[in-house]
């Protein structure tokens, strides 16, 4: 494979807000994203975010958008899509215990509480939950409890 471009992961994501620019802050408060990139339009318009979490990378943009063709409407929030979801998000951090707190405080609806997942000593086991951040997308988060092989 060639290399990405410089400071670029492999795979991002792009998750549609009706109100990007809110959705941008409070992914940053709730779940801990840091802001790379927030290029505005007139009157405030999110034209591109980028936000990361470690290694890892996020757009975020607002309903219709350039990338929404006429025919297609897939540039949409969970809220104008009657709260469907096409895509859930998994992000594994350092202390699921705090995220999960600063989630719920932050007012990220839990559907999943936090549990662990052991999948036996031949694959690893997670302590992780599930939650809708303020638009209805699906976020997971987790932490690596114990790797493949480790008793």
């Amino acid at each position: 494979m060639k290399p990405t471009p410089a400071d670029w992961p492999r795979i991002a994501s792009s998750v549609f807000y009706r109100d990007p620019a809110r959705a941008i802050d409070w992914l940053c408060d709730a779940f801990g994203f840091e802001l790379r990139l927030k290029v505005e339009g007139e009157g405030g318009e999110i034209v591109h975010s980028e936000l990361e979490y470690g290694e890892g990378l996020i757009m975020v943009g607002g309903e219709g958008g350039w990338h929404s063709l006429p025919e297609r409407s897939f540039a949409r929030s969970p809220r104008s899509l009657g709260n469907a979801n096409t895509q859930s998000l998994m992000v594994y951090v350092d202390d699921v215990r705090a995220h999960h707190d600063r989630a719920v405080a932050s007012g990220a609806l839990v559907f999943k509480p936090l549990a662990v997942s052991d999948y036996g000593e031949e694959y690893w086991a997670d302590e992780g939950y599930g939650c809708e951040d303020l638009e209805g997308h699906t976020w997971y988060f987790a932490q690596r409890l114990r790797t493949k092989g480790q008793p």
